[in-house]
């Protein structure tokens, strides 16, 4: 279907043609006709599925109208705010929504968009944010902040836009959502898209809309037809390692877009590869917001073959040429990585996601395939055989014995992590020095934080904030790492001398 049927303005129109689209994509066509008829809407699609030009496209249209409405115009020098305010999860898919407006909005006269995100000095911010202003997208921490000092005026907002709720609400921003959305005129509209509506997502819809218009363009168990998804069990890392090397030397990977479930991982994996040769950088939340557009434009240029990233950072990532997706790191959640995977075969292109799993991975490889309701398929590089048997696809409970999940009085699941393992080890050298993309930042906070059974929670819920949690930096190398559960001497032992540091490796068996 072209985009004629949807009646768009002739300027949004053209400017979609300029940036040679000539169909619709299947949410274009359901979502954006009723978002012009000033419907509420709750939308779930998969990345890549063009769901920001969904939104995008009534949004100008509704900035275009008001242009036409004597009682909407607006006073010279006048702070009146934006007709339109994005909420988004992170600095990244911030940037890519604002991009897509501009792209949209090219023969828009006068358009004014402005991003606020973490990260970044408040001087441009708040001189966008007093200024003449159409269009506001912004994460909902540093929005807070600047609603907090009167700065953010949003009593004229007519349409409100959630993108990627459910990442949000993982993130902690439920209770500044909740605050923003009671700043905002009760008549206005609000869409909201996120790969899921159930749970806090599902509640949250339903605080924020009226009547809303439900749009299910695809789900977590649609097959990724384009996407060709393995799975390699490692027997430890050595081998984990040897296998990413191999893949990474194939002459199909254009580039490669390598998760890790944490910024440690992310800064030592890239120290290693960068070692190894490779054009390669990391990218979380750690970083400073320049670094981050560094990093991001050497992948778009291609001066980058591999970036290596946490989920946080990489949200928003939308570059065609990534060929490979590969999980070094597992996500916390199942839903991650449908996200994960959506990153490569974007565009009308194949791409490829591999799974890097060692035993302690089977619970979440179980987990992933329950939620999409689809098996990966194992494969065998030749000459990196796993030496161990490939694991059962149902753990064995003894007859009689209830599963328990590292409580007492049994054993823990066989997919859980034991602690102490690999997981915050470092795996190169020193920190290299800084290249032509700011090199590697020094171990800072982690993108996640400790969750069940000792896996990571991306993005933490320990304080919204712009996209990464405001964890305390951990101590460097050699320096003692305060545990909440050092505190005192365990019963029966000898109290530590004073200044000991506990040694570096795994921890005994309780």
């Amino acid at each position: 279907m072209s985009f004629e049927p949807l009646n768009l303005h002739e300027s949004l129109s053209h400017a979609v043609r300029d940036a040679g689209y000539t169909e619709a994509t299947e949410v274009q066509q359901r979502a954006i006709p009723p978002a012009l008829e000033g419907r509420d809407l709750m939308v779930s699609s998969s990345t890549g599925s063009g769901k920001t030009a969904s939104f995008i496209l009534p949004a100008l249209t509704r900035v275009l109208a008001a242009r036409n409405e004597p009682e909407k115009r607006r006073e010279k020098g006048s702070v009146s705010g934006p007709r339109v305010l994005v909420l988004v999860p992170t600095r990244e898919l911030a940037i890519q929504v604002s991009k897509a407006a501009m792209t949209y909005g090219r023969h828009v006269r006068g358009l004014r968009v402005a991003t606020v995100v973490g990260g970044v000095p408040y001087g441009l911010q708040l001189r966008q944010l007093s200024g003449p202003l159409d269009i506001l997208i912004a994460t909902p921490g540093r929005l807070m902040d600047h609603m907090q000092s009167g700065k953010a005026v949003l009593a004229n907002v007519e349409m409100l836009v959630l993108d990627e709720a459910d990442r949000m609400l993982d993130m902690g921003f439920i209770d500044d959502i909740g605050f923003i959305a009671q700043s905002l005129p009760a008549t206005r509209q609000t869409v909201l898209y996120s790969a899921t509506f159930g749970g806090h997502v599902g509640r949250l819809a339903q605080d924020l809309t009226k009547d809303p218009m439900r749009v299910d363009v695809s789900s977590h168990t649609d097959t990724h037809a384009n996407i060709e998804q393995r799975l390699h069990w490692a027997d430890d890392l050595q081998h984990k390692n040897a296998l990413l090397d191999h893949i990474l030397t194939g002459r199909e990977v254009e580039q490669a877009l390598i998760f890790t479930s944490t910024q440690r991982d992310a800064d030592s994996l890239a120290d290693r590869l960068a070692d190894m040769g490779h054009a390669v950088a990391s990218l979380h939340g750690g970083m400073p917001q320049g670094r981050r557009n560094r990093v991001l434009q050497g992948l778009r240029s291609r001066q980058l073959r591999v970036l290596v990233a946490t989920d946080v950072a990489a949200r928003g990532i939308d570059v065609p040429t990534i060929s490979h997706v590969i999980n070094y790191g597992l996500p916390m959640k199942a839903e991650d990585y449908v996200h994960r995977i959506g990153r490569t075969g974007r565009a009308g292109r194949s791409g490829l996601a591999v799974t890097l799993a060692e035993r302690r991975d089977v619970g979440m490889i179980q987990r992933i395939q329950r939620f999409t309701t689809q098996r990966i398929a194992s494969a065998v590089i030749a000459g990196l055989e796993p030496k161990r048997p490939e694991p059962s696809d149902r753990p064995q409970t003894p007859f009689g014995q209830k599963k328990t999940f590292g409580g007492r009085g049994g054993k823990p699941s066989f997919g859980g992590r034991p602690g102490g393992d690999f997981e915050h080890r470092s795996f190169g050298g020193p920190a290299r020095a800084a290249g032509p993309f700011g090199g590697h930042a020094p171990h800072g906070g982690n993108d996640a934080a400790r969750g069940p059974r000792g896996h990571h929670v991306e993005g933490g819920h320990a304080g919204p904030r712009d996209g990464h949690a405001p964890f305390a930096k951990p101590a460097h190398h050699g320096a003692h790492a305060p545990h909440a559960s050092h505190g005192a001497p365990r019963k029966g032992g000898p109290k530590p001398a004073a200044g000991a540091r506990k040694p570096w490796g795994p921890r005994p068996a309780r």
